[in-house]
């Protein structure tokens, strides 16, 4: 298992915000360029963001589901990238006082070729990605991010 850690100054909800909207995941996961479809019950365990990874266009169309979910402190997630494999990623978030958080991310590869690779291998390439990941979800929610689902119908 790969874990990095990171400080952000926002809440938890806040910060949960952000990974309960299916839509955001481009906007902070390194790697995936494009959301395609977000299923309606997301973040529920078993619902799926339909996502490309990579530049186009060399893109590779795949999914990420929902493993586990405890609102607003953690989310699992089955992050597939075939035919590299695919990983389990787990966010959890912890209150370090009423407008900040610590952000735990852990990786590990479970399916496919890559998880055949020794944990040193995979942590060279998933702490710099993952720590530029927790980067992203600290812009958006020290940025103010705000779900533009909740404004829908405040005409």
């Amino acid at each position: 298992m790969v874990e990095v850690t990171r400080t952000i100054q926002a809440p938890v909800a806040e910060v949960f915000a952000i990974l309960a909207d299916g839509w955001s995941y481009a906007s902070w996961v390194v790697g995936a360029s494009h959301i395609r479809g977000v299923d309606d019950t997301w973040p529920e365990v078993g619902a799926r963001i339909h996502h490309s990874v990579g530049p186009w266009p060399c893109t590779i169309q795949d999914t990420t589901a929902v493993r586990a979910v405890d609102p607003p402190h953690s989310i699992e997630l089955d992050a597939r990238l075939w035919p590299i494999g695919a990983a389990v990623v787990r966010v959890e978030l912890r209150a370090v006082g009423p407008t900040s958080c610590e952000v735990v991310m852990n990786e590990r590869a479970i399916r496919g070729p890559s998880r055949l690779l020794p944990h040193a291998i995979q942590a060279l390439v998933l702490v710099p990605r993952n720590r530029e990941s927790l980067s992203r979800l600290a812009d958006l929610a020290e940025g103010g991010y705000v779900d533009a689902r909740a404004d829908i119908g405040d005409g």
